[in-house]
């Protein structure tokens, strides 16, 4: 029976997955109603709260990474084997299981294999730090470190933070084609990515850029600028001003963590209309699609899902920051949402990486069409995005 088979391909993965031999898994034959789903590759992570299953979904234009715990992956994995895909590839250090769906009808075929090392899982790569050197003078102004150079215990999470950031960002600006590219953190805060971002593509990658952080606190800027100073880094600066006043014509890059609300939007608009060719936000708080979709009419379908606050909040996030990926989408770049720092550290941990697609012939009409949907669902009039897009 094909439920006896599904349940004989989960638990070869689960098995893989429990002790460590799990290379990869691929599923693909999609044939379900999510628009522009083309396949899944599952991996094996190990953070910080555990092992846990790491599904990349590829779309059209754009990649989205969500990490699940083992029942949970299990699942999910149920159901897509079962009604999504027609396919699946498991491969193991020990064997390889090839899966096909057609109809009610499931065919298994395995195949041993030997000679193949176990993945590495750690997800953290703590000992691969990119920044190893901490008698750094911005590390000790940003307490990060004590006066002897040593990370400070109370700091721990935070540098290996900035750590993570750098990991993420350092490869997404090295591939801009620009000799030096102008990076440009709007809300920089106390500068903890500027910093750390300037020193590694400096001195350790040898891939100069200038960086600027755009802060609205003048004590910010004052520290920000003196630190630079102090630490030599001629090509980091920061000024003062907000978001949708700032400038920024000549943008290889556009970066904005943990921007509030619409001023996420104002730093993606400003990217946009600079032709920067990379744009990341981490996005905050998301008031302004909440509210609508309380004044709103969603579908009635969704009522279950909306009429508790906590879902209410959480679906505004997810609806939000769709809608977002899709203005970006429709305005030239190919998207990736993915986790960018365990929740242990925060719950606004989701990133939206945009990088300017060269491709001729999107069709622009369609994602209109799946913006104009999604608002329709759940009842929202207009994102803010679209305002300052003029859509």
């Amino acid at each position: 029976m094909s439920t006896e088979r599904i349940e004989e391909f989960l638990s070869a993965v689960k098995n893989a997955f429990i002790n460590g031999s799990l290379l990869r898994l691929k599923l693909g034959g999609y044939h379900g109603d999510e628009p522009d789903l083309k396949s899944i590759d599952v991996k094996k992570i190990v953070v910080k709260g555990g092992d846990k299953f790491s599904f990349t979904f590829h779309y059209k234009t754009r990649d989205i990474i969500k990490n699940q715990i083992q029942p949970e992956a299990l699942g999910n994995l149920r159901i897509a084997l079962t009604e999504e895909f027609r396919s699946a590839q498991l491969a193991t250090t020990e064997f390889d299981m090839s899966f096909e769906r057609n109809g009610d009808k499931v065919r298994l075929k395995r195949m041993e294999a030997a000679g193949r090392e176990a993945p590495s899982t750690d997800h953290n790569r703590a000992k691969n730090r990119p920044l190893r050197e901490t008698d750094k003078p911005y590390l000790l102004a940003l307490g990060i470190t004590g006066k002897d150079g040593v990370v400070r215990n109370d700091a721990q999470d935070k540098f290996r933070q900035i750590n993570k950031m750098v990991e993420i960002f350092a490869p997404l600006i090295q591939a801009i084609e620009a000799d030096k590219p102008r990076i440009v953190d709007m809300g920089a805060g106390k500068g903890y990515l500027d910093f750390a971002l300037y020193d590694y593509l400096a001195n350790v990658a040898n891939r100069p850029a200038e960086v600027i952080g755009v802060e609205l606190r003048d004590g910010l800027v004052k520290d920000g600028n003196n630190t630079a100073a102090a630490s030599g880094f001629s090509d980091l600066t920061f000024v003062p001003g907000t978001i949708i006043d700032y400038d920024a014509t000549g943008a290889d890059a556009v970066i904005a963590l943990h921007a509030c609300d619409t001023a996420t939007d104002d730093a993606i608009f400003k990217g946009i209309t600079a032709g920067a060719s990379l744009i990341a936000v981490a996005p905050c708080c998301h008031k302004q699609i909440r509210r609508q979709m309380e004044a709103g009419k969603p579908a009635g379908e969704l009522h279950v899902l909306l009429r508790h606050g906590i879902f209410l909040e959480r679906q505004a996030e997810m609806v939000t920051d769709t809608l977002r990926a899709l203005l970006l989408e429709f305005s030239g770049y190919k998207t990736k949402v993915f986790e960018f720092v365990s929740d242990a550290h925060t719950p606004k941990n989701n990133l939206i990486v945009a990088e300017k697609d060269a491709r001729t012939g999107r069709d622009r009409d369609a994602v209109l069409k799946q913006i104009a949907e999604v608002k329709a669902m759940f009842g929202v009039d207009k994102h803010y995005l679209e305002g300052l897009l003029g859509l």
